[in-house]
């Protein structure tokens, strides 16, 4: 795992309102410092008691939870965060409340593992890969507007095939969406 924040989530952080974010399977916290340094209250969750320990900072609660245990149910209510943070994690069974968690003009920043890992390592399994267009598919069963996607190959930190996106809720004013050039 690197330390180095994703450029991705780096490039559409600024998008995300004033409130709170949900930090999503965090690990050490590198995107939850991120946000917290944005100005952010950050609810940063993991299953790693010693990766949450690593979390720790101002502006960031941590939250011990393992989605993915046996019942496991969406701890969070809806409407809840302005961003939500996803990065090298995938639990289809909980993504329809967890953007549920979305605020009416919240912004999702997305960032897997996409099918055609396996060639560069794990993870391999296709349980913890989307496949072709399932993120944008996603995006459009709940009603976001794709602010922006991609799909391929990444170099850093390590060789990998991903998907990324950044989608927000209706209520996002489409002006904010435009970034500065690259």
């Amino acid at each position: 795992m690197s330390d180095l924040i994703s450029p991705w989530v780096q490039r559409y952080a600024p998008l995300v309102p004033g409130g709170a974010v949900l930090d999503l399977a965090c690990g050490t916290g590198r995107h939850s410092r991120h946000m917290a340094s944005l100005g952010h209250e950050v609810v940063a969750v993991d299953r790693d008691p010693a990766a949450l320990a690593a979390t720790c900072g101002q502006g960031i609660t941590t939250s011990a939870i393992d989605l993915e245990e046996e019942g496991a149910a969406w701890p969070f209510g809806p409407q809840r965060f302005a961003g939500i943070v996803v990065t090298n994690y995938l639990h289809r069974p909980l993504i329809a409340d967890m953007l549920a968690s979305l605020a009416p003009n919240g912004v999702l920043i997305y960032e897997t593992f996409a099918d055609g890992n396996a060639q560069f390592g794990k993870p391999s399994n296709p349980a913890f890969l989307l496949q072709a267009g399932e993120l944008l598919e996603l995006a459009r069963e709940h009603g976001l507007r794709v602010v922006a996607f991609e799909d391929g190959v990444i170099d850093r930190p390590k060789a990998a095939m991903v998907q990324r996106l950044c989608a927000v809720k209706p209520d996002f004013p489409r002006e904010a969406a435009l970034l500065p050039p690259f």
